[in-house]
């Protein structure tokens, strides 16, 4: 199904032809929508090359310009603007085709990839902390909608489940362990005896050295400590499943560093072999002569006690995804922090021929009220788990005050909609790059750009329906045996108030916005048009009478709610943000 800003981006480069014109600008919604739906700036970006007036430009272009049954009127404006208005019989049968489409409107891709995405990744033996949001939501928002435009995804979840700090777990595991403790609260005892191990090894060179001595222990396949280390990873992962299972996030793979530790040797010498690795001061090292960036940063992949890091196990990864996975694509849901490591991964992964695309997708920090990274009065990071389950506790809190005869059963459902769709939303209605303020208040209003506001929306317009009784409905919808699966499709849509033609348009754009959150991994792209179609069917909510109305303005608008409730629900879907069905 072809989107308006498909259609008119195609006639405006047949109306550029036509004018002995190059192909110049672009075509996207009109930023005030007094002057019109759609605008493009090619007669400005002409004039500037060709160093001719725009205004006469855009003339030559609107007079070749074939409008066709799509637009009603073509205005040139201000330096050179032109300024497209859609024909409301053209919007009314867009709407149609939108209600008859259980994609509404949005096309799969015509170039599917394989993409495998890195996402999440917490360390094992530490919970998951409010660090982790960004990641994971963010991560898992971009997992669904690529999925729906069609793309194989694969969502992986790379545990840091290797490393250092298991020889002091390990000790502290057989030195400090509380088997009470750990029943009652597993990640908080691994946490504790890490500490305290910690400590020790810091005031006494022989804990140090005895925690090195359980690392290599461990390394070597010593059963003991084998098991230590799995019954870690096994509780950690526990903890792990109850975050992601309140998030509704899932995982195609696990894949933990530890997966990688047996192809580490081979990843070295290959990279020696190939002479883009290099033995220097004992330690297998690679140089970034090329890259004024990265020339004083050389990268080792093995140590000079011959020991391995986290850089070899993400080449490692690299070839795994790459040969095993055979990914088109692999995205890294990464923070800032890790910007020049990442640079030199790829470059390395370049150098050795694969042809993949590589990128790292950074995200800014969540800051508390003081403005500083989000903290505990401790100065310990917030674990996620009691923050996502503050949530719940507080969205039940309004729900109680809004709607107490709600049965338990309800109030726990709607609760944990609420209040994890404002986290989400709070997080993916920033731009990735922007670190935001995390703010209770404001992320669980009913009013703003937020998450409940939205669900409240859809509320809405399901008590319409539940008040319009089911056979009212389907009259209402035309539904004389015309169905697309169960739903009942209006055989005629009628736009008169400017409040259903601004929502009729609003809903035709769903299809255009969709895609264009994959040109830079911009989710908020997304929420912005919920909030504003949230916005425009409220307007139209008040100024159109819907029950009340006769006929055949009241099928037409009850259409119209249908449509808006179908696509705030599949909006926010995409983005990992459940609808309850009362609030």
């Amino acid at each position: 199904m072809e989107t308006f800003q498909s259609l008119l981006a195609k006639k405006l480069s047949e109306a550029l032809a036509n004018a002995g014109l190059p192909a110049a600008g672009e075509l996207t919604p009109a930023s005030d929508p007094r002057f019109g739906d759609y605008q493009t700036n090619a007669a400005l970006v002409l004039g500037k090359q060709r160093g001719e007036n725009p205004r006469a430009l855009a003339e030559q272009i609107v007079a070749q310009f074939e409008a066709g049954d799509a637009c009603e009127l073509l205005v040139v404006a201000g330096a050179g603007f032109i300024n497209f208005t859609l024909r409301p019989e053209a919007v009314a049968q867009k709407t149609m085709e939108l209600l008859r489409d259980d994609r509404l409107g949005v096309a799969e891709t015509r170039s599917p990839r394989r993409i495998v995405i890195d996402f999440g990744s917490p360390n094992v033996a530490k919970p998951m902390h409010v660090g982790h949001i960004r990641s994971t939501v963010l991560g898992d928002a971009l997992a669904r909608i690529a999925q729906f435009l069609g793309h194989d995804v694969i969502r992986d979840n790379h545990i840091g489940d290797w490393g250092t700090q298991f020889g002091m777990v390990i000790y502290g595991w057989k030195n400090l362990l509380d088997r009470g403790a750990l029943q009652r609260n597993p990640l908080a005892e691994i946490v504790r005896i890490y500490k305290e191990t910690n400590q020790r090894a810091n005031d006494h060179p022989t804990v140090r050295e005895a925690c090195r001595q359980e690392l290599v222990r461990l390394q070597a396949g010593d059963k003991e400590n084998n098991d230590i280390w799995n019954e870690c990873v096994a509780l950690s992962m526990q903890d792990f499943e109850h975050v992601y299972k309140l998030l509704d996030v899932h995982y195609d793979l696990q894949c933990g560093e530890s997966f990688y530790h047996d192809r580490l040797p081979g990843v070295v010498e290959r990279l020696l072999q190939s002479g883009i690795a290099e033995i220097s001061e004992g330690a297998v090292v690679v140089f970034f002569p090329d890259d004024p960036e990265l020339a004083d940063r050389p990268l080792i992949i093995r140590k000079r006690d011959g020991g391995f890091n986290y850089a070899t196990t993400d080449l490692a990864t690299v070839d795994y995804r790459v040969n095993d996975l055979k990914a088109d694509s692999i995205w890294y849901v990464v923070g800032a922090p890790q910007t020049l490591h990442f640079k030199q991964i790829f470059q390395i992964a370049r150098r050795e021929g694969y042809a993949t695309d590589l990128c790292h997708i950074v995200f800014g920090s969540i800051l508390g009220e003081d403005r500083k990274l989000m903290k505990t009065r401790s100065g310990e990071n917030v674990p996620l788990r009691d923050l996502l389950e503050e949530a719940c506790k507080r969205a039940r809190k309004i729900i109680e005050e809004k709607n107490p005869q709600l049965s338990e059963d309800e109030k726990t459902d709607i609760a944990e909609k609420i209040g994890i769709g404002a986290v989400k939303y709070a997080d993916l209605s920033q731009y990735r790059m922007t670190d935001y303020i995390f703010s209770w208040e404001k992320m669980l209003s009913l009013h703003g750009n937020t998450a409940p506001y939205l669900q409240n929306a859809y509320v809405r317009i399901r008590s319409i329906f539940r008040k319009a009784g089911e056979a009212a409905i389907a009259t209402s919808l035309g539904g004389v045996g015309k169905k697309t699966g169960h739903r009942p499709v209006a055989t005629e849509l009628t736009l008169t108030h400017p409040a259903e033609i601004n929502l009729a348009k609003r809903l035709c754009q769903f299809a255009e916005v969709v895609p264009q959150v994959m040109n830079d991994f911009r989710p908020n792209i997304l929420t912005n048009y919920l909030f504003e179609l949230a916005n425009s069917f409220h307007t139209f909510y008040e100024a159109c009478p819907v029950l009340k109305s006769d006929e055949p303005a009241r099928s037409s608008r009850l259409a119209l709610c249908d449509l808006s409730a179908r696509v705030l629900q599949r909006g926010l879907g995409l983005l990992g943000i459940k609808v309850p069905e009362r609030m």
